[in-house]
């Protein structure tokens, strides 16, 4: 039983192809291409983003990014607070 030679594929091509008809697969293959670009457009855009975040700082020494914000620090002291 094992692995399929390429006559197995062959067969069920022309089998997909004769159920789904060319006009049907070749509007899904257009589809399945757009929803990849869109995604890897995406991707690039997410990137991009990203960097131009002034919160994002890149360490030269180990390659890491750090994200934050830096705050005041609230120190409660009870003279003030009286």
């Amino acid at each position: 039983m094992g692995s399929f030679s390429i006559w197995h594929w062959l067969i069920v091509l022309l089998i997909v192809v004769l159920v789904f008809g060319t006009k049907k697969l070749r509007n899904m293959g257009q589809d399945l291409g757009g929803a990849v670009r869109g995604f890897k457009e995406g991707l690039k855009e997410g990137d991009a983003a990203a960097a131009s975040t002034p919160a994002a700082r890149v360490t030269a020494q180990e390659g890491t990014v750090i994200e934050g914000e830096a705050r005041e620090k609230v120190v409660n002291d009870p003279e003030k607070s009286a």
